[in-house]
């Protein structure tokens, strides 16, 4: 959950760094970027205090085209990162960015945990089905069958449900959005930053280099129907299981979750004199 707030939003142009964007022309990441600067700034959150961290990938490059605070990582670990950001200092608001490649392999073993813990951050995986940096090798969410320089043959693994994973995984927050809809992406962001816990977004990013589905994509998405409730986890799972459309917007989101950093203040102060878990960060800091 956002703490600290301005009493203005910084204008989106003031939020971009002075480093430009190197992806490709047309790429998925720029509308992605668009919107988190858009949720930023409609949320009036005090840039000081915004963190953004990332792994490796054209999604790794993120925190250097903005004006937060940013920690460029190795490879699949944008979540530990992000954890121990968040836990240090709650009063953050703390984002992960990662690929499917970067977050759904080397970075697979950190979901579940990120998930049960319930740390306090949003979770941004933008999934592009290939491994775009390194020349459009299948990536753990490639169609089956699919073709290219890398996968001649086409691609015989099945791909990961990143929607799915989470929802069994036990994830407080659970959503997808779409680059080329940044608008309605911008408030995804911005509720998955208000939710007081783990929240995971799955961004559809094309890549117009090596795979464009961006036609495939405009033709087969479907916003979540305002009659689906979101705190039903098997509604959710049938949702993500749909193979003859692909939905937008909030899946699941529990409507009584507590942040781990929450939980660990009540044991704290319960077991340690009253001190609450600011305070004994000051404590030890001194």
């Amino acid at each position: 959950m956002a703490v600290i707030t301005l009493d203005h939003p910084v204008p989106i142009k003031d939020l971009k760094s002075d480093v430009k964007p190197i992806w490709c022309p047309g790429c998925g990441d720029y509308g992605v970027m668009h919107a988190v600067l858009k949720a930023i700034s409609e949320l009036q959150l005090d840039p000081a205090h915004v963190v953004i961290a990332s792994g490796i990938g054209c999604s790794g490059r993120f925190p250097a085209f903005v004006k937060t605070y940013g920690f460029h990582g190795v490879h699949g670990r944008a979540l530990p990162l992000a954890t121990g950001v968040k836990i240090a200092n709650p009063d953050l608001t703390v984002l992960a960015v990662s690929g499917d490649g970067d977050g759904l392999s080397i970075g697979a073993g950190h979901l579940p945990h990120a998930a049960r813990r319930n740390v306090d951050i949003t979770y941004l995986v933008l999934d592009n089905e290939v491994y775009g940096l390194t020349k459009g090798q299948p990536s753990p969410t490639s169609s089956w069958g699919m073709k290219t320089k890398a996968s001649p043959y086409g691609t015989v693994e099945r791909p990961l449900n990143p929607v799915a994973m989470m929802l069994a995984c036990g994830t407080t927050f659970v959503a997808r959005g779409f680059s080329a809809r940044p608008q309605e992406l911008a408030e995804i962001i911005k509720q998955g930053i208000l939710h007081p816990g783990f929240a995971f977004i799955e961004i559809i990013s094309p890549c117009v280099t090596f795979l464009d589905t961006y036609a495939f994509y405009k033709q087969h998405v479907v916003s979540i129907p305002e009659t689906h409730d979101r705190t039903d986890r098997m509604a959710a799972l049938a949702l993500a299981f749909d193979t003859e459309q692909i939905h937008l917007g909030i899946f699941y989101q529990d409507p009584d979750s507590r942040p781990h950093h929450a939980a660990l203040d009540e044991i704290r102060q319960k077991f340690s004199g009253g001190y609450s878990f600011k305070s004994l960060l000051e404590r030890f800091r001194r």
